[in-house]
């Protein structure tokens, strides 16, 4: 029967994340030999314990801040990649944005203001939706796209943007894409 909860639960979250429908509070419910464990993934707490001396919260697969990539240097590796091109990578950076329907995406902070736009493996793990902020080491596939001129006007047409500001976009644009198999955000 918890299984069976537990999996509906779950369920209603995902579905809950991919249709945007708002979801006031999620846990995952973790089965131990002991029972049932709530996890509150809506908020990063003191008791969430990691292998970082309690420096972090963990969430994912389990993974340590040494060696982690400075924003900087990882910002010089993603331009040394080309669209197809994906590298196994761990690095540091500032939370500027988290998905506030569940936690499902986070906007992590690179040089002179790009961006990485970090997704989470399998759909498997949430962020807290108050770690924008907060700094984060994330370990996983960090990879390049390119939307092209005809896709970018489109999305400005949708947008409603005038016919004007629609003419003045004549270039593809690179986006910082990541997978995270593994995030720690600081307490």
């Amino acid at each position: 029967m918890k299984k069976s909860l537990f999996a509906v639960s779950l369920l209603l979250a995902l579905t809950a994340c991919k249709n945007n429908t708002n979801v006031e509070s999620e846990s995952t419910v973790v089965e131990t030999e002991n029972g049932a464990i709530n996890i509150d993934t809506d908020s990063i707490n003191e008791d969430d314990a990691t292998a970082n001396d309690g420096l972090y919260a963990s969430f994912g697969d389990e993974i340590d801040a040494n060696e982690a990539l400075t924003n900087k240097e990882m910002f010089a590796k993603y331009k040394s990649l080309k669209p197809g091109d994906t590298v196994n990578v761990k690095f540091r950076a500032h939370i500027n944005d988290v998905c506030q329907k569940k936690g499902c995406w986070m906007s992590l902070g690179l040089e002179d203001e790009n961006e990485s736009f970090v997704k989470f493996k399998d759909y498997a793990f949430f962020v807290p939706l108050n770690a924008a902020g907060q700094d984060a080491v994330v370990s996983g596939k960090a990879f390049v796209s390119e939307i092209s001129v005809s896709e970018l006007r489109h999305y400005a047409k949708d947008g409603g943007k005038s016919e004007a500001e629609i003419a003045k976009i004549t270039e593809p644009e690179i986006t910082y894409g990541f997978m995270a198999d593994g995030v720690l955000i600081t307490k």
